[in-house]
Parts: C-alpha cells; structure tokens; sequence
C-alpha cells in the first residue's frame, strides 16, 4: 500500500470478472472455516495480472493466496472471538480479505477492508460473499491516518520490505495510541521491529511454496501496545 490513492469504490465488475476466471473456491489450509477463491499457480497468475493492466513490474497477486501473516491472524481471531466481537475492525493490506472474512464470521459489529490493488477489492468482496459475511472493500490507502473509528486494527505480513514498514508502522502506532487493539501477523520478515511488540501466539502455516522459501512458515501473532 504505497501510494497517495484515497477514492472508495465497488469493484469494477471487469476485475471482478477477472478474479473469478482465474481463482477457483476452497477452504483455506490451517483456516477451513474460512473459504477463498484462490489461484494454483502463483508465477502465471502474476504475468497474467502483468498483461491484463497493460504494464510490467505489478506486485504479485497477493489477493489470490493465502499467505503466512494472514492465515495466522485469522487463525488467532477465529480462535479469540472476543477479540473483535461485538467491535469495529479494520483488515489493513487486506489482500483476499482472508482476515476480513475470519473477523466477520467472529461476531464483529462492522468489518472494512482497505486495499490499493483493484484485483483485491474485487476478490475481497467475493470472498465476502462466498462465506456470507459483510465486509466493506475499500480502494483506499489509508496509511496517514489512525484507523479511527475502527476499535481493533489487524494486518498480515506487512513488514517485508524496508518502505512498506516505514510507513506501516507510524500507521500502527498512532492507531495503539487513540486505543485501538493493534494485532500483527509475522512469518520472520526483516523489517518488523520486534521489540515494539509483544507475542501472542505462534503458529506453523501452511504456504504457497512457489511465494516463499518453504512449505510452512513459523509466524507468530503480536499486538502493538500503546
């Protein structure tokens, strides 16, 4: 999430289109409650993303996989309802909306999802409505501000590279500190400043080997404190 967009929209239904052409729905592995439209091969849905937009050096489809930090935050709160229940939640970089979706199944009162890729806010709500839950997607990025009004702020694997966690982290931090509860899923990325964060849990996860080094990541569940 690094540039300045700040509209909201639908998803446009072309992306939506392309979405469900090129994912396929099943339960997510560590995270069977939960089902997501996902894609097999993680390379040619990447080139295909390049061709659609016209354009090279796209990020890869982070929407279409299940990945480390997510799966652990969702694996977390499907685990501690009481955590977003009956609360406002915001899914940051929200991906497929995998975090989204376990927050809504969880009892919360109103989930939103922001996202920058339009291929995310697309997938984000159809998996939505694939677990027949209400989540708002945002094409948004939202990283100037706190959060507010959103009481519990979670986010997945956000801290692998060095300016996305620059700005990832102020972001947090300002949301600890107007009191918002501030969950973190890590697989062991570099850039995460552990020392600003306390643990709450650890988890082996299952992930897509051609996106990471291995099949299982060891990635633990933090929360910033304010």
């Amino acid at each position: 999430m690094g540039n300045n967009t700040t509209a909201v929209r639908q998803p446009a239904p072309a992306d939506t289109e392309f979405v469900r052409a090129h994912t396929a729905p099943g339960p997510v592995p560590f995270v069977p409650e939960v089902r997501l439209r996902m894609a097999q091969d993680a390379i040619a849905l990447w080139e295909t993303t390049e061709r659609d937009r016209g354009r090279e050096g796209l990020p890869p489809p982070f929407w279409a996989f299940p990945w480390a930090g997510g799966v652990a935050v969702a694996r977390y709160v499907l685990d501690h309802p009481e955590l977003v229940r009956g609360r406002r939640v915001l899914d940051l970089a929200a991906g497929s909306g995998l975090v989204a979706v376990a927050a809504a199944l969880s009892g919360a009162a109103a989930v939103r999802a922001a996202e920058i890729d339009a291929y995310a806010v697309a997938s984000i709500a159809v998996n939505a409505e694939l677990n027949g839950v209400a989540v708002a997607a945002e094409l948004a990025d939202v990283l100037d501000g706190d959060g507010a009004p959103d009481e519990v702020v979670l986010a997945g694997d956000v801290f692998y590279e060095r300016a996305m966690a620059a700005r990832f982290l102020p972001f947090l931090e300002r949301a600890a500190a107007r009191g918002a509860t501030v969950v973190v899923g890590d697989p062991g990325r570099a850039y995460l400043p552990r020392e600003r964060f306390t643990a709450l849990a650890e988890y082996t996860v299952p992930v897509a080997a051609d996106l990471e080094d291995a099949a299982e990541k060891a990635t633990t569940v933090w929360t910033l404190s304010g």
